[in-house]
């Protein structure tokens, strides 16, 4: 009996214990990042002649967005083949399918891309080092990088060093890879190691298509005007910004409908025009419109009935001509929309919308009345482009108005008329608007263009200042305000971009950390100062 006890309870023991080494305990996260424990060849190997490498770690990891995370310099023609892909492994196998230069030092940076297969932890910008010559290089470039224009910059840029020598010109970076390449460390500062010394110029692409060639179509750029030498313990900050591209028709314009044709073009399209110089009646008419999102001139015109048309391109003066055949049957349909929506804000003017440009506005078919049913007086403007009708009109302060549009009142570049058409809204109260005055300090020079941008990024008001003063941002809808300041040293009144081949840096923009927190019925003071 006695030993049926002692048996009986050995086996719980048993039980118990096997059960225990199953059951979770919880304890710390782990948050350790994966560890090299060797290579081969070796880790900063000299004479290097190897086709292939084997990188082993610690623990199991993963390799995610090596594609794009990976960037050896200098560049090689052949991309290696990386394995394992999509499954755990504690190697990593790299294929080099190149012919490696020779006296040469190069750097493999895995970037993010190296994550433990359990917790995902990050090994920061591993890098894996060899040298086909008698030593490592191990000079370094390093510096900041920023948007020329947008607060937020696109993500990992590559930074590129070409050695300025004997075959080197300026067209190189669009057709050959550099000598040396880099990443960001984190979203502001990046470098280059591994280099050795010499002249060089300084390039950053946010590289699209991933060639380390700069693409002007696609590609945003930054540069240092002047080569730089290297070894020196010089800082370099860098501006990217996209370049105009020269201006050219796209493509062949084509009739999109009948009496409307599309120019589509790249570049600057300032002072670029068209005419027809096609025989043509008295009551010919045409009218030219630019697309507000698209690098498109729209064409339109009517009482011609001839099967083509001829046109003049003009960019300050004649550089085309070009036919168009006319097939199409069918006018678009006249389109008229509100422009404000439901609300009119202090600061806006009320305006239609329309798809066809407008030609006749007969008054006496408008009827503009507020919530006393009492005629306002107004005046229109139609726009430059004539698919805009605005309504100035003294606002009074919570006010409901109606236009009505009565068949008629409106006539398009086709002679069709509009049916009837109301549009209602309302005014606010002032109280339910704030007010910034604002002033600057340290500013560089003038003349700067001000920039109020609301909690979306859209700019709100802009100012034009050609000395010190106050500004003064009244009737704003509320909310987090940022001010962004730049610096228009050609006068123009407008951001200008920059251009490599010329060696022009953008013009420089400065945005102030400090937020302000405009709410309805304040009256916001602040002053700022550039650090």
């Amino acid at each position: 009996m006695k030993y049926r006890i002692i048996l009986f309870f050995s086996l719980f023991l048993i039980l118990v214990g096997c059960a225990r080494r199953g059951r979770p305990e919880g304890g710390p996260k782990d948050e350790d990042k994966p560890i090299m424990v060797k290579a081969d060849p070796a880790f900063e190997s000299l004479h290097f002649d190897s086709d292939e490498i084997k990188i082993y770690f610690d623990e199991y990891i993963k390799l995610k967005d090596i594609t794009s995370q990976l960037v050896i310099s200098p560049p090689l023609k052949y991309p290696p083949v990386i394995s394992p892909l999509g499954t755990p492994s504690k190697f990593i196998k790299i294929k080099i399918k190149d012919t490696l230069q020779e006296n040469t030092t190069y750097t493999f940076n895995f970037g993010q891309s190296i994550i433990d297969n359990t917790e995902g932890n990050i090994l920061d910008n591993f890098k894996y080092i060899f040298s086909t010559g008698d030593f490592i290089d191990s000079l370094e470039v390093k510096g900041t990088i920023k948007d020329a224009f947008e607060l937020k910059m696109e993500e990992n840029p590559t930074l590129m060093l070409y050695q300025v020598n004997e075959n080197f010109n300026d067209s190189i970076i669009y057709k050959e890879k550099p000598m040396y390449v880099g990443r960001t460390i984190d979203s502001v500062n990046w470098n280059i190691t591994n280099i050795k010394a010499g002249k060089y110029l300084l390039v950053a692409l946010n590289d699209v298509s991933k060639n380390y060639k700069f693409n002007v179509k696609e590609d945003k750029i930054g540069f240092q005007s002047k080569y730089i030498s290297v070894p020196n313990d010089t800082t370099y900050e860098i501006s990217l910004f996209k370049e105009i591209l020269p201006f050219k028709i796209q493509t062949k314009p084509v009739e999109a409908t009948k009496g409307h044709i599309l120019f589509g073009y790249q570049g600057n399209a300032s002072d670029f025009s068209v005419k027809t110089i096609s025989k043509t009646l008295s009551n010919f008419k045409s009218v030219s419109v630019f697309d507000k999102e698209k690098d498109t001139l729209h064409y339109w015109f009517n009482n011609y009935d001839k099967d083509s048309i001829l046109f003049t391109l003009f960019k300050k003066e004649v550089f085309d001509t070009v036919k168009v055949k006319l097939r199409s049957d069918e006018i678009d349909s006249l389109s008229i929309k509100n422009g404000v929506g439901g609300t009119l804000h202090l600061r806006d003017t009320f305006k239609f919308l329309t798809n066809v440009p407008i030609f006749i506005i007969d008054t006496t078919k408008i009827s503009f009345i507020n919530k006393d049913s009492l005629q306002v007086r107004y005046d229109i403007i139609l726009s430059k482009y004539k698919n805009e009708i605005f309504f100035n009109f003294e606002k009074e302060l919570q006010n409901k108005y109606t236009i009505q549009l009565l068949p008629g009142a409106i006539t398009d570049i086709f002679d069709v008329k509009n049916d009837s058409l109301k549009a209602q809204f309302i005014t606010k109260k002032t109280s339910d608007y704030s007010s910034i005055f604002l002033s600057l300090h340290n500013i560089e020079s003038y003349p700067i263009i001000v920039d109020l941008m609301n909690d979306k990024g859209k700019v709100v008001v802009s100012y034009f200042a050609e000395y010190e003063q106050e500004y003064k941002f009244e009737n704003l809808l509320p909310s987090r305000f940022m001010v962004r300041i730049i610096y228009d040293t050609n006068h123009n009144k407008k951001w200008d971009t920059g251009n490599f081949l010329l060696k022009q840096q953008p013009e420089k923009v400065y945005y102030f950390k400090n937020i302000i927190n405009a709410k309805a019925n304040w009256e916001v003071i602040e002053s700022l100062t550039i650090e």
